[in-house]
């Protein structure tokens, strides 16, 4: 067994009164090795991204650790004065949060981001610092070090925001670097490339990582050994190959058998429902100005797209960021205008049609967008967001309220989620009003974009459950458009992949994902983490 480089001994620490339980994490005790990378799991609540916290010192005020030591080379971090541990962030412990847009300046390039990090810990000689941040950039696998650097964080992809935030976690090269589900919202092939740089660095530098996920294909890939978390106690501990092949808690085994498996067969052809939407030669493109680091161009976002998606029926849609995917989807919900093409909806080409003419189609295509949250008002009731759009529509309000309480129920929620705010809820619970919002209207066709890909395992099961049901008994047609090929596999009866606007390959999916004819495709399935 390697030395313990980080050590929790009982850590406790409390939650704000009034919440569902105590303590956000109770009576924990884990080590991570030298040059391990330790993975700890467990659903959303489960208190891993407070352990991270409260060992990295940026624990909420609103929390206490009521008992328990952090030792790290000696000394307990937790008794440790402010200024030591502040000292010790970013050189000895660093951090890699989930979300990079949020956690960068948005009003500072991201060469100047990696520069301040330097500055902070003293150093003073600028032509060194130039020299290290483009030495960062190129490390973490970025083009063109010097006119990226100049770059704000909106002009970069979502991986290659996390490779920024990576490369200033490594600019002190720290002994222990924590990551805090760095790869959640990431397409297959980047979360791949994201995972291999880390496993790289990591060998590289010996460093010791910390990694927290709710991916079991994660774990599979990279882990030495994992922490199981559920509701703040640590449940199960072990090497990768113990748990995830083995294990003994109920929990571990309920998370691993929620994970979704990519399809043996595909269903036997019957006789086809009638066609809900028709869709041919639909263009979509952008202009994009120049600026002084960049060039004008044209990129052809949705380009001679063509389907047919047949009541009933779901039509899964992946590709990679930027394929096109949901552009597709805002251009079908008529959210954006198409620029080429045609799309029948029961037998009528609504891209023909004007705003005023389409308007009653708007209750026949609804939306369930990837996060509920930001797409919920946070100052209207839950009932109110479900009520406004079909009263606007005519439905008398005392209907439209009778109708919304059903539904919430028939979601999985008590009806008094109705009188209750958004932040109320968890994760799970907001995806469900979501739904709950779609189904007010009763639509036709629902358009379902990246609807489960941020939540937990087990609550992901239980979404796609609850929309295989409502789809059953509405009969509803259904397009999915998701970056995660196994949860495509479970659901669709038929996959649309996309690749810079094209559509490369279709087919069902035990024959796209089983034996995908186009390399673009072989590469998305290469790219799944783990072998689950």
């Amino acid at each position: 067994m390697s030395e313990a480089v980080l050590s929790v001994k009982g850590l406790t620490v409390s939650l704000p009164s009034g919440m569902d339980r105590q303590y956000a994490v109770k009576d924990v005790n884990f080590d991570l090795n030298a040059g391990e990378i330790l993975c700890i799991i467990g659903e959303s609540g489960s208190g891993k991204s407070v352990t991270a916290s409260t060992v990295m010192g940026l624990l909420s005020p609103a929390m206490k650790v009521v008992s328990g030591s952090i030792h790290f080379r000696g000394d307990d971090l937790l008794t440790l004065p402010e200024r030591a541990r502040r000292d010790l962030r970013g050189k000895s412990l660093s951090m890699i949060f989930q979300d990079p847009l949020s956690a960068l300046n948005p009003l500072m390039t991201v060469g100047a981001q990696i520069d301040e990090t330097l500055v902070a810990h003293g150093w003073k000689d600028s032509a060194k610092r130039d020299a290290k941040v483009l030495e960062l950039i190129t490390e973490v696998g970025l083009p063109d070090p010097e006119l990226l650097r100049h770059q704000y964080p909106f002009r970069l992809s979502g991986g290659q925001r996390q490779r920024i935030m990576i490369a200033i976690a490594l600019a002190l090269d720290p002994d222990i670097l924590i990551a805090d589900e760095p790869t959640t919202a990431l397409d297959v092939t980047t979360q791949a490339q994201i995972l291999e740089l880390i496993r790289r660095i990591q060998r590289r530098k010996g460093m010791s990582v910390m990694f927290i996920t709710h991916d079991f294909g994660v774990v599979a890939d990279i882990a030495d050994r994992v922490v199981v978390m559920e509701k703040g106690d640590l449940v199960e501990q072990g090497s990768a190959e113990q748990v995830l092949r083995a294990p003994e808690h109920p929990y571990t085994k309920r998370l691993i058998a929620a994970v979704p498996r990519l399809r043996e067969h595909d269903a036997e052809a019957g006789q086809a429902p009638p066609i809900v939407l028709k869709v041919e030669g639909l263009e979509k493109t952008y202009h994009l100005k120049g600026g002084l680091f960049r060039k004008e161009r044209t990129v052809h976002a949705v380009s001679n797209v063509a389907f047919e998606l047949h009541r009933g029926k779901t039509l899964g849609v992946v590709g990679e960021s930027g394929s096109g995917k949901s552009t597709m989807g805002k251009v079908l919900m008529r959210l954006s205008d198409a620029d080429g093409g045609s799309i029948e909806f029961d037998g009528k080409d609504i891209l023909a049609m004007s705003e005023k003419e389409f308007h009653p189609y708007r209750l026949r295509i609804q939306m369930i967008f990837q996060d509920p949250f930001a797409s919920l008002n946070p100052r209207q009731t839950v009932g109110t967001s479900l009520v406004v759009g079909p009263i606007a529509h005519g439905m008398p309000g005392g209907a439209a309220r009778e109708k919304a309480r059903d539904i919430l129920a028939q979601v999985g929620l008590d009806p008094s989620a109705f009188d209750r705010y958004p932040h109320e809820f968890s994760g799970g619970q907001r995806q469900r009003i979501g739904i709950a919002r779609a189904l007010m209207c009763d639509p036709d066709l629902i358009i379902a974009d990246e609807a489960v890909s941020a939540l937990d395992v087990s609550i992901q099961a239980q979404i796609l459950e609850l929309l295989a049901k409502v789809q059953r008994e509405r009969h509803l047609a259904m397009i999915f458009i998701t970056h995660d090929l196994r949860v495509a596999s479970q659901i669709c009866d038929e996959v649309l992949v996309m690749h810079r606007g094209e559509v490369v390959e279709s087919g069902p999916p035990a024959r796209i994902f089983r034996n995908p004819q186009r390399d673009y495709t072989r590469q998305l399935v290469a790219a799944i983490p783990g072998d689950l």
